[in-house]
């Protein structure tokens, strides 16, 4: 019986560790020495196979979700807290890659104990650390079939968590809106991811006053348009709009789970946060058969992640 946990959770780590080495480093930089697999050592210096925050706040909320069968706020920011202060949810003991809007949200929590408040809603607060960690809200969501508005005030909370702008809300719910059409939809991967952008943007027509922000997702709604453009006009930065069009144009230009997260990763700068985006959606379509073994032999803490998905 297929496990949509373990599909999805194992690409977004797989994503995560294969982009590791090579973060921050320039597109030019990484053509140099492209990612054909799993690689050890580089930006962090550390084995192959290791996954960094991305992968620790993704694995914190499953934690929290599967431990109560349910969105709790409240215990989703406490393992937050466990992984930034104790090294929880970490290959190694210690957390590491921290962004800086992630930090601010965990310590503010901290102070206020008020998870409604903790994430800035300021546009500079625009990064991709919501969207990076989202995926088993998106599951569970889907999972428990929830009609888009109950699906989305829930996404939309546990994004705010540490980003609370509408801008990086949007790109969470559109991640959910391909989810839920990647698992339950039909056609190839493209049609599939077509599909749930094109009912993500519908929603978001009627759900916001003003779309000014959703403007920015604008070239996501013709995906046969957007995968026609050249890497050159493909920027893969840290900025969630960046890192979700990085990960889409990824996964929109390949036909397999390897070639889509090869060419999300040797993208270069936010390698491991693309990887990781692309990879849970990718997982779900292509199967944790997909999975090249010497990619799955490599992760770090394996066999503990595995049995968070079961």
């Amino acid at each position: 019986m297929r496990n949509i946990w373990k599909d999805g959770i194992m690409g977004v780590v797989i994503g995560d560790a294969l982009g590791c080495p090579v973060q921050f480093e320039t597109r030019e930089e990484v053509a140099s020495h492209p990612i054909a697999g799993m690689r050890g050592y580089g930006t962090f210096n550390l084995p192959a196979g290791s996954w960094t925050d991305d992968s620790s706040l993704t694995l914190a909320l499953l934690e929290s979700v599967k431990r109560l069968g349910a969105v709790d706020l409240h215990d989703i920011m406490g393992n937050f807290v466990k992984w930034l202060d104790s090294g929880e949810f970490t290959p190694y003991g210690y957390s590491y890659d921290i962004g800086r809007g992630t930090m601010d949200g965990i310590n503010r929590y901290k102070k206020t104990k008020n998870p409604l408040k903790s994430g800035s809603s300021d546009e500079w607060n625009n990064g991709n650390g919501s969207l990076m960690r989202i995926m088993p809200a998106c599951l569970f969501c889907a999972e428990k079939a929830l009609d888009d508005d109950a699906a989305i005030t829930i996404i939309h909370q546990v994004g705010s968590l540490t980003h609370a702008h509408i801008r990086a809300n949007i790109a969470c719910g559109l991640y959910f809106f391909m989810v839920r059409e990647v698992l339950n939809g039909d056609g190839d991967f493209r049609a599939r991811l077509q599909a749930g952008l094109a009912h993500g943007f519908a929603f978001y027509e009627k759900y916001l006053a003003d779309h000014e922000n959703l403007h920015f997702y604008d070239r996501l709604r013709d995906l046969t348009q957007f995968s026609g453009l050249p890497s050159e006009q493909i920027k893969s930065s840290g900025y969630v709009v960046d890192a979700l069009e990085a990960a889409v144009w990824s996964l929109a230009t390949t036909d397999s789970f390897e070639s889509a997260l090869l060419k999300a990763v040797n993208l270069g700068d936010d390698s491991d946060t693309v990887g990781a985006i692309a990879g849970g959606l990718a997982g779900l379509f292509y199967g944790y058969r997909a999975i090249p073994s010497s990619w799955l032999e490599a992760v770090q803490r394996k066999d503990w992640i595995e049995k968070l998905c079961e």
